[in-house]
């Protein structure tokens, strides 16, 4: 018999979340076979069999969180029908220990299989971990939960459901009959927040991670927002008589962001605390360039980095942009293609965004924000006026180390070379 343990998937990533397991205990499964999939705060993996055999138990449900080399279930030999039938038989006797010493892994193991006849939550009902110690804080006994699988298992959400509902019969038996007999029944807070549709969604790990992500960037950097404007006339021209002999002959199209990219890094080369970060007491300069490319997915934003983008050419960022972007979507980017980055571009103008303030990815300190392409009147000169193409930039810095000054010259440096589009293929 093997455990099914919870793979490193690198340094940064201690723990994840089983989102959805693709086998049942009783399932005969073959070398390689995807058993479950794992969301973490990165990336989602799919773990696979590392032999063939049957799924004697899970011991970790969906919704929970593991640890890295954790057992999360069991597999070993024999047929499905006499796995399933030994599943079935576990309640009514507990395996004995052995009685020598074990490994850790193997502690955890017998733990997590051990049956649920009685315990100090009190009742005989079958919890996860998680139920339990959740029972065990909010002193709740676990034979009064209502659990909503079929087998009879009682999960945490189910013991969340359960202190809803106290917390609702609660507050109706404890108020004051003065105040229901004086106010209507439709001003009463509690009635009105639970007497009105609500759903109730799960913040999925990547969501959770973000969200304090961009909280602690807020919290920890001096972040400042300079703005500019940039007339794209140049390279709206540029695009409108190269896009079709660029697309014969590279198999992609020349987009804004191999321009924006290419003026980033130039910028970056001239300014390079833009291209730092703090370390401790320290300022890390660094003398490469990682562009990170902020790309919006179905389970939130993701910036994956083009490496070495000062190496590159329009078509080379076009298509590491394309292909990265790609792997967005379908939710297969790896861990490889998200560490790392010097610096951030982030185009909001995509969904229609006219002016923003985008934060920090830290450690980064500084990031770029793009935003939508709109006609506005423009003074030529003294005499003349013309409609011309505009997008305003921002860029968003970690005041701890670039100065205001720099700041406003680093983006007005890319405004000169994004409207001078020949400069960019000069820029050394």
């Amino acid at each position: 018999m093997s455990d099914i343990l919870v793979p490193a998937m690198g340094e940064s990533i201690t723990e994840g979340t089983i989102s959805k397991w693709l086998v049942k205990e009783g399932d005969s499964v073959g070398q390689g076979d995807v058993l479950l999939e794992l969301e973490t705060d990165k990336v989602n993996l799919e773990i696979s069999a590392e032999e063939a055999g049957v799924v004697q138990k899970i011991l970790r449900q969906e919704g929970e969180t593991v640890s890295i080399g954790e057992a999360v279930g069991l597999i070993g030999s024999g047929s499905g029908n006499a796995a399933a039938s030994a599943g079935e038989a576990a309640p009514t006797k507990a395996p004995e220990a052995p009685p020598v010493a074990t490994t850790p892994a193997s502690a955890v193991v017998e733990k997590a299989a051990q049956p649920i006849s009685s315990n100090s939550d009190g009742g005989n009902q079958t919890a996860s971990p998680s139920a339990r110690k959740l029972a065990r804080e909010r002193g709740i006994d676990l034979e009064q939960v209502q659990g909503k699988d079929p087998l009879g298992r009682v999960f945490q959400e189910d013991v969340k459901t359960h202190t809803n509902s106290a917390e609702v019969a609660r507050t109706a038996s404890t108020a004051p009959a003065s105040s229901a007999a004086n106010k209507p029944a439709a001003s009463s807070p509690s009635q009105t927040e639970y007497s009105k549709p609500v759903e109730r969604q799960r913040m999925s790990r990547r969501r959770a991670t973000i969200a304090k992500r961009l909280v602690e960037a807020q919290q920890t950097a001096a972040m400042l927002t300079t703005f500019n404007e940039v007339d794209m006339t140049a390279i709206l021209d540029v695009r409108k008589r190269r896009k079709d002999k660029f697309k014969e002959k590279h198999d992609v199209g020349l987009g804004f962001m191999s321009f924006f990219t290419k003026a980033v890094v130039g910028a970056l080369k001239q300014f390079p605390t833009v291209n730092a970060e703090i370390n401790g007491d320290d300022i890390v300069l660094k003398k490469y360039y990682d562009i990170g490319i902020a790309v919006s997915a179905k389970e939130g934003l993701v910036v994956p980095v083009v490496r070495d983008a000062d190496r590159l050419g329009f078509a080379e960022i076009e298509k590491s942009i394309a292909d990265l972007a790609g792997k967005a979507r379908s939710n297969s980017l790896s861990l490889a293609d998200l560490q790392g980055g010097t610096f951030t571009i982030t185009n909001g103008g995509i969904f229609g965004s006219l002016l923003s303030t985008p934060i920090l990815n830290t450690p980064q300190v500084g990031i770029l924000g793009m935003h939508k392409i709109q006609l506005r009147p423009i003074a030529i000169d003294e005499e003349r006026m013309e409609n011309r193409p505009m997008m305003y930039i921002a860029l968003s810095y970690d005041h701890r180390i670039i100065d205001g000054s720099e700041a406003v010259r680093f983006l007005v440096t890319v405004k000169e070379l994004l409207e001078d589009p020949e400069s960019l293929l000069l820029e050394g």
